[in-house]
């Protein structure tokens, strides 16, 4: 034992200090050099604070502090001031509750977690029956709801949301036509399925969906009363929950590994939902207009677009190519068909990360015959107007635009009509220079940050048109009395940019076996395409349209990945 001594010689009490600490332990901190978890309170090995020596060995100690010289050298220990045990013993105390409130908590969870599991141990031997005396349940999907109100049904689907009331729970289901919530009450809730039941869980309801009362909210207006009930599939709980695989908030790459589950929430369904109705959409247009559907093929032998982005591969021997478009192909159904347009996958291999590429795409091509450079334009227009006007027809299909796209409104028509010298021009009046920082100049193949920023600028849909021959397709007809230029145009739309790009193409076929020799390429590969031109040439223009890029205005989507349901870009060929 050490006897503890008043730090002032001339202390008056100095000797009743002596009598009262006799049998008090000397304990060194240091909050230079202390630790109070691997420290023993010696000089050797300081605690780090005064609570942490407190905590350690009680609060009947002598303190000893230590505090660094004038010089930054370590100074002697000294016995702790009066203000500074006194400030020491607070915290300890409060330390001390602390720790005996978590104590009791822990006591408190442990005795919870044992009664939880004894109520999961004992519903274990809940069995549920099908009531004998109801009527056999008719089995629906959600969508037929409001239709089958009042009878007994039998409703199929996942666990989307799922809240527990006192002997009540809240199911709301999810079949991919809709959405039902479902009230399991009294026994129903009492199942060992019903206490472990988790989001994603696939079941079976049965009962009689019911009108909720005034005040009272739920999808369609209305819920199922279940009468029994089965779990299909049960999801993963815990760690491998849905909720801790994939958020709102995860990072892109997690929820592209994961896109796969990302699909079942509301929003990705949504823009799927309504990529589905504008492809319908399109199709009554085109059958409205007397343009009929036919499906070329993906393996090509012929580029369109240049061998750049062309992604090649072994065919029996040979090389070819994942088509680039299938406007080749469209030109030969002129003759026999009519008006034709195509619904395909185009590839390009363009090493871009931008938020508007994709490696493997879905394009929407026309091509019609006997048609002039304004009358291609006007049908241009035609087709995304109608096609809006026929989706926004559809109530449910509108409720969900207006669900990812506030406020959305048809474009005006007529579309804006801009050529490429004006935009030039334009470009270099609102001070908007090249990717290299210069006024644009005739020649420019304009870029995608400067053309998309004019476009929102002026906030319309533009029909870009008349772009120089030196940056276009070979195939493109010339401006008649301005060679240098061709009757191409690119429909651009605020927030995305170009989602279409069209042209007339060369009729005469020494002009486009003049065209093949400029961009050096082989016309041989080319003869079915040139035999268009010596078999009955006729005036001849048409477009593509990329479906994503649309749904991305559409929706108002950041990115057109979200508008693909498992996109491909530049090193992501996953899920």
């Amino acid at each position: 034992m050490q006897r503890r001594r008043c730090a002032s010689a001339t202390c008056p009490r100095r000797k009743v200090c002596e009598m009262k600490h006799t049998n008090t332990y000397k304990v060194f901190f240091d909050e230079a050099t202390g630790h109070d978890e691997t420290g023993d309170g010696s000089e050797a090995r300081p605690y780090a604070t005064a609570v942490g020596a407190m905590l350690a060995r009680g609060s009947d100690v002598m303190l000893m502090a230590r505090k660094a010289g004038e010089d930054g050298a370590p100074g002697e220990y000294e016995p702790l001031s009066a203000s500074g045990v006194k400030k020491a013993k607070k915290l300890f105390e409060m330390a001390q509750k602390k720790k005996q409130k978590a104590a009791e908590q822990g006591a408190a969870d442990q005795e919870r977690a044992a009664a939880e599991q004894r109520r999961l141990e004992e519903a274990k031997s809940v069995v549920l029956e099908p009531p004998a005396d109801a009527p056999e349940a008719k089995r629906i999907k959600i969508r037929d709801g409001v239709q089958s109100r009042d009878t007994r049904v039998k409703v199929c689907g996942w666990v989307h949301r799922l809240r527990s009331q006192k002997d009540r729970m809240f199911v709301v289901l999810r079949d991919g036509t809709g959405y039902l919530q479902c009230v399991l009450q009294g026994k129903l809730t009492h199942t060992y399925e019903a206490l472990t039941l988790t989001l994603e869980s696939s079941i079976e309801g049965y009962g009689v969906i019911q009108a909720l009362p005034e005040g009272k909210t739920a999808p369609d207006n209305h819920e199922l009363v279940a009468d029994y009930w089965v779990c299909i599939g049960k999801a993963p709980g815990g760690e491998e929950a849905i909720t801790n695989r994939i958020s709102e908030n995860s990072d892109p790459s997690i929820l592209a590994d994961n896109r796969h589950l990302v699909l079942r929430g509301e929003t990705a369904s949504a823009v799927l939902r309504v990529r589905a109705a504008v492809m319908s959409a399109f199709r009554e247009e085109f059958e409205a207009g007397g343009v009929l559907e036919v499906t070329p093929p993906c393996m090509v032998q012929t580029q369109v677009e240049g061998g750049a982005t062309l992604f090649q591969f072994d065919y029996y021997g040979q090389p070819a190519f994942l088509t680039q478009s299938s406007q080749l192909y469209l030109e030969t159904c002129l003759p026999a068909l009519g008006d034709v347009y195509c619904v395909q996958e185009s590839f390009r291999a363009e090493k871009s990360h931008t938020r508007r590429h994709l490696s493997e795409y879905t394009h929407l091509e026309a091509e019609l015959a006997f048609v002039t450079f304004d009358d291609l334009l006007s049908h241009i227009e035609q087709d995304i107007c109608g096609m809006v006007d026929r989706v926004l027809q559809n109530d449910k299909v509108r409720q969900l635009i207006e669900q990812l796209n506030p406020g959305f409104q048809p474009p005006k028509r007529p579309f804006m009509r801009l050529s490429y010298k004006d935009a030039i021009a334009y470009l270099n009046e609102h001070n908007i220079l090249n990717e290299h920082g210069e006024p644009h100049k005739i020649g420019d193949d304009i870029a995608e940050a400067a053309e998309r920023k004019m476009t929102d600028q002026l906030a319309v849909p533009i029909l870009l048109h008349s772009f120089p021959r030196e940056i276009k397709a070979f195939y493109m007809k010339r401006v008649p009395g301005d060679e240098a230029f061709t009757e191409s145009v690119d429909l651009l739309m605020p927030g995305v940019g170009e989602i279409v790009g069209g042209s007339m193409r060369m009729t005469g076929n020494e002009e486009l076996l003049e065209a093949y020799k400029h961009e050096g390429i082989d016309p041989q590969p080319y003869y079915w395409y040139t035999d268009q031109r010596k078999y009955g040439t006729c005036e001849h223009g048409g477009y593509g349209l990329g479906v994503e890029r649309l749904l991305a205005w559409l929706t108002n989507r950041w990115t057109v990945r979200e508008c693909s349901l498992y996109p491909r870009w530049t090193g992501r060929c996953t899920p």
